[in-house]
Parts: C-alpha cells; structure tokens; sequence
C-alpha cells in the first residue's frame, strides 16, 4: 500500500518533519504501507528514509499530482481547498494537516467543515503520528456529486470573510 504527502506550492516543513520522522514511518509499516511519495516543495533538507521496509521517493513540485492522487491508498496533504477537492473527487482517504503557523489560517476552518463532514480526518504536524496511528480510514464519507459545488460555496464565504 502507498502514502502520497503533499505540501502543495508552499512551505510546510514541519509536516515533511513529522511524515520523514522514524515514529511515523514505523506507524506507516505497522499499518501496512510499503511505499511513500512525497512532494516535499521548497523543503530545504535532504529526505531519506531509515525504515528499510518502506520505499521512500520525493520531488520538489510538479505540474499535476493527479497520479501520485491516483496511484495512492491514502493521501496527506496540507489543508488548502485545490488539494482537498482534487483528492476528495478521486475518491481517496484524506488527511488534512492544518499549517497552524499560517497567519489568517482559512486552513482550519476548511478542515473542521471537512472532518464534521465525515469527509477527512484532520491533524497538525504534531498530532498527526497519533491521528493516524488511530484514523479509521474505512469510515470516512466520499464527496456526493453534488458536494463539490457545495464546497465551493463553502470555500468562497470562508475566503470572502
């Protein structure tokens, strides 16, 4: 199984800390996974992996992550609502890990909206290694057909506020 993280265009160092720690990627093989793409941005630090039962691969930015979306069993990725939406409609498990360093953080309140939904789970860097360790992926909601325009509309008041 695989775990695609993405930071989306901006900096988000304390998620790739918390995704490239020991802890966490021994919770990721204790679950399962063998693999782990990250799309790291503008993370100035090199990436590797001490667990050898995981294939660790990253890349700093791409045009589309659209495979990486498909190719992945679940998906963790800051909280922006492009990216929330793009997995959400690919129908993948989703955690969101709110950038609670962001001033004006519309973060938050997209992945409360979300997590009420029963659509993700949500997390901080620091939470995350537990919120995982204790996600049951199986129960999360997929996006209805119609959400997504309501999501917009959800995205629009909360940017317009």
């Amino acid at each position: 199984m695989s775990v695609f993280v993405t930071v989306g265009t901006t900096s988000f160092d304390a998620l790739i800390r918390t995704v490239t720690s020991d802890t966490f990627q021994t919770e990721l093989i204790s679950r399962g996974y063998t693999k782990l793409t990250i799309q790291r941005g503008s993370y100035p630090s090199p990436i590797s992996s001490s667990a050898e039962l995981l294939s660790l691969h990253h890349y700093d930015y791409s045009p589309s992550i659209e495979e990486d979306i498909r190719a992945a069993d679940l998906v963790i990725a800051h909280a922006g609502a492009g990216t929330a939406l793009e997995v959400l409609r690919a129908g993948k498990p989703l955690i969101v890990v709110i950038n609670d360093e962001l001033m004006g953080n519309h973060q938050t309140e997209l992945a409360e909206e979300l997590s009420r939904g029963g659509h993700v789970i949500s997390a901080t860097p620091r939470s995350l290694v537990e919120v995982f360790s204790n996600a049951k992926l199986d129960e999360l909601e997929p996006l209805s057909p119609v959400e997504p325009q309501l999501f917009g509309n959800f995205v629009n008041a909360v940017l317009a506020s």
